[in-house]
């Protein structure tokens, strides 16, 4: 059982993939720009900036992304683009939120204003639709043409989501 949890930033991905991963015993890949940026010695931010010119930078994420999840037989992928990249994903689960809630999560993890967050926020939106459908013909904008759930996580807590999932996992499984 593969599972592919995409969103964009701001929405719990990463906490409800470790949550879901945890409660069903699954490994899971949640390799990341941040991650990536460290691996090069280069601001997240900055690093961002290169993606948006150097497109090999978000193909190597999601190529790696893809091996991860592909060398396991069980597993949670979460990314932003996991729903599309991970064609074999046997459960496929997009989380939203406004902007505002996204930006009150991101303040609350990294500090500053919210409305320096808010601002991030949309641009990064922006920038990062922008760059998903000139590198892979991507809206990820419209996530239900490919996902099987699309949970609003605005008055949802990430366990909450967790157990949605997990609930559908099972159902999938017949248990």
């Amino acid at each position: 059982m593969r599972i592919a949890i995409s969103s964009r930033s701001g929405c719990g991905n990463t906490t409800v993939t470790r949550l879901v991963s945890e409660r069903l015993g699954y490994p899971m890949i949640n390799f990341t720009f941040r991650q990536m940026a460290k691996e090069r010695g280069v601001d997240f931010w900055e690093f961002c900036q290169m993606a948006e010119r150097d497109y090999d930078i978000d193909k190597e994420l999601d190529r790696r992304q893809v091996e991860m999840a592909m060398a396991e037989k069980n597993c949670v992928l979460g990314s932003r683009l996991a729903i599309w990249m991970l064609e074999k994903a046997d459960l496929k689960v997009y989380l939203t939120a406004t902007p505002e809630t996204r930006a009150r999560r991101i303040q609350k993890r990294e500090g500053g204003t919210f409305d320096e967050r808010y601002s991030e926020t949309i641009r990064r939106d922006m920038n990062d639709s922008a760059r998903y459908m000139k590198i892979y013909g991507i809206d990820n904008t419209t996530p239900e043409t490919v996902a099987d759930i699309v949970i609003d996580t605005d008055t949802k807590d990430p366990e909450e989501i967790a157990s949605i999932i997990v609930e559908r996992v099972e159902a999938l499984l017949g248990r």
